[in-house]
């Protein structure tokens, strides 16, 4: 029998054991926020992550490049010096805001990188969750070849 074959008989034994007993459904659950992730705007997905405004801040620092080669894989970094809770990346003019979204937990460096899909030149934003309150800061992303469908 083939060595990768049996890898993944495995891993799908422990996979339906886990369902079977309600780890991933519970797991799944306690992570995903639907509402967020259908956002079609930043006040949109703030209000599902249970803020009402974000405020400007340099504390928030986003890394993404000035022009994006191609559009299906922008990479795009966001770090801080606050005590950061959640930090989510959005890009504005993506049919859903909400490109990422990650809590952080308590003593973890905060700092994110993800790569993300952007259809269209557009801002990109990172919101940062920290003390309460959540912070932003956004950058314009040229995009030369679509990534959603362009």
């Amino acid at each position: 029998m083939n060595p990768k074959r049996r890898d993944t008989l495995r891993l799908m034994a422990v996979i339906g054991l886990m369902a079977s007993t309600g780890l991933i459904s519970q797991a799944q659950a306690a992570e995903w926020n639907k509402l967020a992730f259908e956002g079609k705007s930043l006040d949109d997905v703030l209000k599902a992550l249970g803020g009402t405004t974000a405020d400007k801040s340099a504390e928030v620092s986003l890394n993404a490049p000035d022009i994006a080669e191609n559009g299906a894989v922008v990479p795009v970094g966001v770090s801080t010096s606050l005590k950061a809770q959640q930090i989510a990346i959005l890009v504005e003019k993506n049919p859903n805001v909400l490109a990422a979204h990650f809590t952080l937990p308590a003593g973890t460096e905060p700092f994110v990188g993800t790569r993300v899909k952007m259809g269209q030149t557009s801002n990109v934003m990172a919101l940062v969750k920290a003390d309460g309150k959540w912070f932003v800061t956004s950058k314009e992303v040229k995009v030369t070849l679509g990534g959603c469908g362009g």
